[in-house]
């Protein structure tokens, strides 16, 4: 089981580099904020490597292909959006931080985060001795308290301004679907 808590650890560096973002840009973050980011993150994390299993080498053969450019397709919009919207002109006092946290946002960063698990999941249907749901519950598990974790220590940051760290955060997501889609096409 340490193998599988690794692997969840490893898969859990995007969401918890996208909960940092988002816990420095969310106006008026609280700890709902950052029980729903790990929700959000571990749930997928604990769905994509079931699907993956599930799916065997069929299917996930394309979505394994495909993922780098639909990972840098969502994260790159969802980190566009964010790196626009700071830096419109300020109106009526605002300073640049999101005012909600939008589930669709949420929704789309946490699919394109977990579509490497997809893969890690087709690899488990090779593997003989493995225990399928306690490996997903605990990667999911463990991507859950590192994305609350990085939500939490992201609004404790001091001194970033709402602009500041709307733009930190939409090139913080613009990076990590760089990041993605050069792992998972050039460095293949």
């Amino acid at each position: 089981m340490l193998s599988i808590l690794l692997i969840g650890v490893s898969l859990s560096m995007d969401a918890f580099a996208i909960s940092v973002a988002n816990g420095l840009t969310l106006k008026n973050f609280n700890v709902r904020h950052a029980l729903w980011m790990g929700l959000c993150f571990g749930g997928f994390q604990f769905l994509m490597p079931l699907a993956g299993f599930l799916l065997g080498s069929t299917v996930s053969r394309y979505v394994t292909a495909l993922g780098p450019y639909i990972s840098f397709a969502l994260l790159a919009f969802i980190g566009g959006k964010m790196l626009l919207d700071s830096l419109r002109p300020e109106r009526g006092g605002d300073d640049g931080a999101m005012r909600s946290l939008s589930h669709k946002a949420l929704l789309l960063a946490a699919v394109a985060t977990s579509i490497d698990a997809l893969a890690v999941g087709v690899s488990f249907a090779f593997l003989e001795d493995l225990r399928l749901l306690p490996a997903c519950a605990l990667i999911g598990c463990t991507t859950f308290v590192i994305s609350f974790a990085g939500a939490m220590l992201g609004s404790r940051i001091p001194g970033l301004s709402g602009k500041r760290a709307g733009i930190l955060g939409g090139l913080v997501l613009i990076g990590i679907g760089l990041k993605m889609l050069i792992e998972g096409v050039i460095l293949k």
